[in-house]
This record gives C-alpha cells, sequence and structure tokens, in this order.
C-alpha cells in the first residue's frame, strides 16, 4: 500500500472543527473516524467514559469602590456559583500566589497571574480567599482577532476546595492594578455535572506474537475556539493511515489504534483507558503517540519515555533514512504518559511549528498552515520506525521505565511523594 497525502488531508478537512471534551462535536468527530475504520475494513468501537460538565449562566465582574466597571470575563467551569447576588470583597493582586503573597488575602478577591499551578490554588484556598480573578492573552492583543480562554478546575485544584474563578483578558488586568480598585463583586452561576466523552478504539491481530501488543495513539479532541487541525486532527490522521496499511499488511504483533478524548482537559481519555485496561496492559510493549504535526514552518521531535537505547534507535534511523529529527529522553504532555505511568515504554513523535509559524490552542489553528506533505513524511518515518519494532524477531525495546522517567513522570503527574 502507498500512503497517501491527499486521503490523511482530506480525513483531516472532515474532522477539522472545534470538538471539545464530552460535546456533541466531540461525538461528531469520533463517529466520523469510526466510520474511516470501517470502511478500510476493520470493525471499531467507542468506549465511553465520565467527564466534568458544565454550563455558564452568568458570569459578571465589578469594580465597585472607588470607581464602578464592568469587565467582560468568562468563568472558571467547576468553580462553583455565588449567591444570586453575588459576593463582593476587598481586592487584592496576588502574583503568583505563594504564602508570602497571601499574608493578607483571607476574604478578599484576588488577582493571580495566568497560567497559575495546582499549588498555588493551594495556597489560595489554604489563604482564606473569597474569589480569584485570572487573565489570559497578552497586554497587546485585538479583541477582534482573539478569544478569551475558557479554562476548568481539574481534580488536582478541587481536592483542596471550591472558590469561584473568572479568567478575563491581560489588558484588562493591568487597567485594574494601574487603578487598584478597593472594592470588586463577583456574580456566577453554573450547572455542573458529568456526560459523556469516548475513545475509539480498533484492533488488529498479531500473525505470529499474538501476546505482544503496541498501542498507536493520538487525541482527537481540540479546545475551545480551536479547530485543531495542527493540534491534533493531523496526528489523528496519522495513525489512520497506519491503521490502513496495517490491515492491507499483516503484522507480526498484535497492533491497537486508539483515538482518545478529552486529552485536552488533562489527559482524560488516556488516563481512564490504562485505569480500566490495566490488566491487559501486561501485553503491551510499548506506546507510539502522536501529537501535532503538519506544519509547513516548523522542526520534527520524538520525545521517549523509556530506556535510553530507544533514543539511539531513533537517532540511528534518523541518520540512515535521511529525515531530521530531534530526539529526547523526556516526558511529553500527552498520551504517551499515562501509558509510562503503568511501567509502559512510550515515545511521542511531533513536528512543532517553528515560532511564529503555527498557532496551536486558539482560532488560528487552521489548514491553511499545514502542509500534506509534511503529514506525509511524518507518516512515512513513524511508519519505518514500527517497522523495526512491529515485526523483529526480538522486542528490541526493554520493558521497563527508567527510574529518571519514574521520576519525571511522577513530577509531570504532581503526585505525592511516598514518605
Amino acid at each position: 500500500m502507498k500512503f497517501s497525502a491527499e486521503r490523511e488531508f482530506e480525513l483531516l478537512n472532515r474532522i477539522g472543527f472545534v470538538r471539545t471534551s464530552g460535546s456533541r462535536e466531540e461525538r461528531k468527530a469520533a463517529e466520523i473516524l469510526l466510520d474511516e475504520i470501517k470502511s478500510i475494513g476493520l470493525d471499531g468501537e467507542l468506549e465511553a467514559f465520565k467527564v466534568d460538565h458544565y454550563e455558564i449562566k452568568k458570569a459578571k465582574f465589578e469594580v465597585l469602590e472607588p470607581y464602578h466597571m464592568e469587565f467582560t470575563v468568562n468563568a472558571y467551569g467547576m468553580s462553583g456559583s455565588t449567591s444570586q447576588d453575588g459576593i463582593e470583597g476587598e481586592f487584592e493582586y496576588v502574583e503568583n500566589a505563594h504564602m508570602t503573597n497571601l499574608i493578607n488575602a483571607k476574604d478578599k478577591i484576588v488577582l493571580i497571574n495566568a497560567g497559575f499551578n495546582a499549588k498555588a490554588y493551594e495556597n489560595m484556598i489554604k489563604a482564606g480567599v473569597k474569589g480569584f480573578v485570572s487573565f489570559s492573552g497578552t497586554v497587546i492583543d485585538d479583541e477582534s482577532k482573539t478569544d478569551l480562554e475558557d479554562r476548568k478546575l481539574n481534580e488536582r485544584h478541587l481536592k483542596h476546595g471550591k472558590i469561584p474563578g473568572f479568567i478575563l483578558r491581560a489588558k484588562d488586568a493591568m487597567e485594574i492594578i494601574r487603578n487598584m480598585p478597593t472594592k470588586v463583586r463577583m456574580t456566577l452561576e453554573q450547572v455542573e455535572g458529568e456526560c459523556d466523552s469516548h475513545n475509539v478504539v480498533a484492533c488488529i491481530k498479531g500473525s505470529m506474537y499474538e501476546n505482544e501488543e503496541i498501542h498507536f495513539v493520538a487525541h482527537y479532541d481540540s479546545v475551545p475556539f480551536s479547530n485543531g487541525v495542527y493540534d491534533n486532527g493531523a496526528g489523528s490522521v496519522i495513525i489512520m493511515e497506519l491503521l490502513r496499511y496495517y490491515y492491507e499488511n499483516p503484522p507480526k504483533r498484535t497492533l491497537k489504534f486508539i483515538w482518545f478524548g478529552s486529552e485536552e482537559r488533562g489527559l482524560l481519555g488516556s488516563k481512564h483507558y490504562t485505569t480500566i485496561h490495566e490488566e491487559e496492559l501486561k501485553n503491551v510493549v510499548l506506546a507510539v503517540n502522536v501529537d501535532m504535526a503538519g506544519p509547513i514552518l516548523g522542526y520534527n521531535r520524538a520525545f521517549v519515555t523509556a530506556d535510553k537505547s530507544l533514543c539511539n534507535m531513533v537517532e540511528y534511523m534518523s541518520n540512515e533514512i535521511g529525515f531530521p529529527i530531534s530526539v529526547d529522553q523526556d516526558v511529553y504532555s500527552s498520551d504517551s504518559t499515562p501509558y509510562a505511568d503503568k511501567g509502559i515504554p512510550a515515545i511521542s513523535f511531533a513536528r512543532f511549528g517553528a515560532n511564529g509559524g503555527a498557532p496551536g490552542h486558539n482560532r488560528y489553528d487552521l489548514i491553511e498552515h499545514l502542509s500534506a506533505d509534511n503529514i506525509l513524511k511524518l507518516t512515512q518515518f513513524i511508519h519505518a520506525f514500527s517497522e523495526r519494532t512491529i515485526n523483529a524477531c526480538v522486542f528490541p525495546v526493554p520493558r521497563e521505565i527508567p527510574q529518571n522517567m519514574v521520576d519525571a513522570v511522577d513530577k509531570y503527574l504532581a503526585k505525592e511523594k511516598k514518605r
């Protein structure tokens, strides 16, 4: 079978729409992938799992004193609701929310810098903060060309407690601090619950080593406002093309192809899969993840969360084939990580956009920034790598995670250290 850039790009166009975690559009994309699997000649399946769902009914942020002004905000999903009349409080800018920033923050509504981590949120809870406001974007954004981010609190935050939160634009945050209000009001109403997200799964049995499995994985959901073709429609079509190849060219080892939902909400699909299928994972010898590909202006990367010998293998192949790719032994913030957490060697392939070359996580993740030829080239390299593992006489990758990678995965997943 000849790999086809046109076929990959055609499927990428079909799934190139906003498809956020648990939405009807995410389900629609899953059905498109399932139909494509069936058109190849295989029976795929959808595996449902629960994700947090919220609907914001009202989000209003007002400066009350010494002047009155209302600012446009989005609410943090799963951050609860205020009373119908809202909550009022003194205002303070707490920067990165170190405990020294929060000495006088009790019962106040605070502004915290963008991208705060779970530790900063825990600090706010401990300090007795009444509500918080963060910001997104940059102070030079054009409102007509950018979107105010949609964010939610996850389990890392919520295990410490729940306080209502808003997001506003960075330029508005700067204006607020310049004028330093003394009193503000937050009014938040949201409905919180659960809904279904889905993983899409297909399998090809091995002809010789059926009990040794290799998983090819990619996430197919997107962030709000984004068509998600770069991140990660491109990875999704790459593993679909590999599925087509191995259906026509039966592999010696069993292959599973999995399109994960809700990756953008914290690797939820892959975390769910590796939890409920933990017993079956004992047969998995390698996970191959593809996340982000195709930019016209860009460069190829591989992240190996496994023995260093796998880095050497990929680097050797790069020189042998003449395919430029940078290789690092590291954790990649993607669906390879839950596999490594279960002790399964994992590798992630990607083509990143050069600075300024391929916007991601916004409305500018568009197919015109991508090259069908670059998607094809990465597909061909992953195939060349796969041939050396899937059909090896003896599987060449040690089924173990070295201690430096165990520590890196634990740090990424914010695991508490055992005493």
